[in-house]
């Protein structure tokens, strides 16, 4: 298949490109910033510089292209612009599907978080609504996710994968990344909310493997949801870490997602099963 891939220089789509161009896909990689254009195409991969927020520019590569599958995991939160995240979920989104729907594309696959469900008891289904009523700041997020499902949703073929927390290789939790950081220097207290964790190379296998899969949106996590009083306190060990400070309570939503339609229908297996063995695991590297 030829395949579109949007964000193909991210943390996920350095991990993904290679996948795909093994599996014998023609790979076309998008970039907003120039000097990664040799980053794609050391992977294989075409590389285009385009614009998510030009219009003109999404229609432009996407006719171009005339791609079989447009895969969408572009973010800004490398840099942890979270206002220029939610506008890509939104108007950038928005700008792909409606390129997409254009040329003619009948399959998407876009990246999606599983933090973003109302309230409730234990880990959350795909059935379970978004949080849509949430107060601000929850909202800002949540309604720019709700914004990117909705538009993705208009492709007659579309794959949501709502994924965990990333950690590994070029995340926030890596040994030199912001998290490890804050957890270095006592900043992140361990609270009762809880997490769902997900090492890079399982989000970026699932997105190989959501080519065969089913329309709709299906949680992406690991094995394990747990709280900040279980997983912090591993972590720093396996950072060389001092303990983390106790904080009791959690913010609304921190419940965790459960995997279970992942691996009962889909028959995906995360490589890295628990964030109580993946941590370790990455930080040695």
């Amino acid at each position: 298949m030829k395949i579109f891939v949007a964000g193909a220089a991210g943390v996920i789509g350095r991990l993904l490109v290679p996948q795909l161009v093994k599996a014998g896909h023609e790979v076309i990689g998008t970039t907003r910033n120039e000097r990664n254009r040799d980053v794609i195409q050391a992977m294989g991969a075409e590389a285009l510089t385009v614009d998510v927020f030009d219009r003109e520019e999404v229609l432009a590569a996407l006719r171009q292209v005339q791609p079989d599958v447009v895969i969408h995991q572009l973010t800004s939160l490398g840099e942890m612009n979270f206002a220029e995240n939610a506008r890509i979920r939104v108007e950038g989104t928005r700008n792909l599907v409606d390129a997409a729907k254009a040329v003619g594309v009948q399959r998407m696959i876009a990246q999606s978080i599983a933090w973003t469900y109302e309230p409730g008891d234990g880990p959350a289904a795909e059935t379970v609504p978004l949080d849509v009523h949430a107060p601000m700041p929850r909202k800002s997020t949540v309604d720019a996710v709700a914004a990117l499902e909705h538009a993705v949703a208009e492709i007659p073929q579309h794959v949501i994968l709502r994924y965990g927390m990333f950690y590994g290789p070029g995340t926030w939790y890596e040994r030199g990344g912001v998290m490890a950081e804050n957890i270095r220097e006592q900043k992140l207290p361990a609270t009762d909310g809880i997490t769902s964790f997900l090492h890079v190379a399982d989000a970026a296998r699932a997105a190989v493997l959501a080519l065969d899969w089913p329309t709709g949106a299906v949680n992406i996590v690991d094995d394990e949801p747990a709280a900040g009083t279980e997983w912090l306190a591993v972590y720093a060990q396996a950072l060389g870490a001092p303990e983390p400070i106790h904080q009791p309570g959690a913010n609304r939503g921190e419940r965790g997602a459960t995997n279970a339609k992942a691996l009962n229908e889909y028959g995906w297996e995360p490589l890295y099963p628990t964030w109580r063995t993946g941590f370790a695991q990455s930080l040695s590297r």
